[in-house]
């Protein structure tokens, strides 16, 4: 698979597979010298451009049915594979955020709080299909209604990374993500609408 590597940033970088229809976005963070990976597809230049930023020492899949390719390239690098883990893991630069645990729909986030990056898989995105007009990134559109605020408003994030979609960043991050999470509701019908022509463009 060729893979477009993008969403570059001062400590790690995103990826995903040319072509896609939704777009699938995989990430690399750099974080106490060491490189954690998250929701990964796998292709050409993988290993390589991972082993420019660090040695990798994990890969963290952050959503139960985002398997895509997280356990074939933690065995090839050796590492191990973390499952939507619900509580920390141990050592590890970054506090884990229940989103949903539904029997299914299993989900958590990533808090790296040195860097101040927030790692969201399907609960936040910026391709048109989460996006309400005039939104940056908005809410999974089945997570409108009920947004996770509990877990996410309190954080002041820097860089906000996705699971579908380019990353939000720099200083206007941390409104940017209390202004999605407050207004998910209410934005809701126009989000919709932009899902359905989003759906259809493709």
């Amino acid at each position: 698979m060729s893979l477009l590597f993008d969403d570059e940033f001062e400590h790690g970088f995103g990826w995903s597979i040319v072509g896609e229809r939704l777009p699938r976005t995989s990430h690399a963070i750099r974080a106490r010298d060491r490189v954690w990976l998250t929701d990964v597809v796998d292709g050409e230049g993988l290993d390589e451009r991972i082993a420019v930023l660090g040695a990798p020492v994990g890969v963290v899949q952050l959503l139960d049915r985002h398997k895509r390719d997280c356990a074939t390239v933690a065995d090839r690098l050796g590492v191990p594979l973390h499952v939507t883990p619900f509580t920390d893991v141990e050592g590890a630069p970054f506090v884990a955020f229940p989103i949903v645990r539904k029997r299914f729909w299993r989900e958590v986030a990533l808090w790296f709080a040195e860097q101040r990056i927030l790692v969201c898989a399907d609960a936040l995105g910026s391709l048109d299909y989460f996006r309400a007009p005039g939104e940056p990134f908005g809410v999974h559109p089945a997570l409108r209604l009920f947004p996770p605020r509990t877990a996410l408003a309190a954080l002041e994030p820097e860089h906000i990374l996705f699971g579908h979609g380019t990353g939000f960043h720099g200083p206007e991050a941390p409104e940017a993500l209390h202004t999605a999470l407050a207004t998910a509701r209410r934005r809701a019908p126009s989000a919709l609408l932009s899902m359905v022509r989003s759906t259809v463009r493709r």
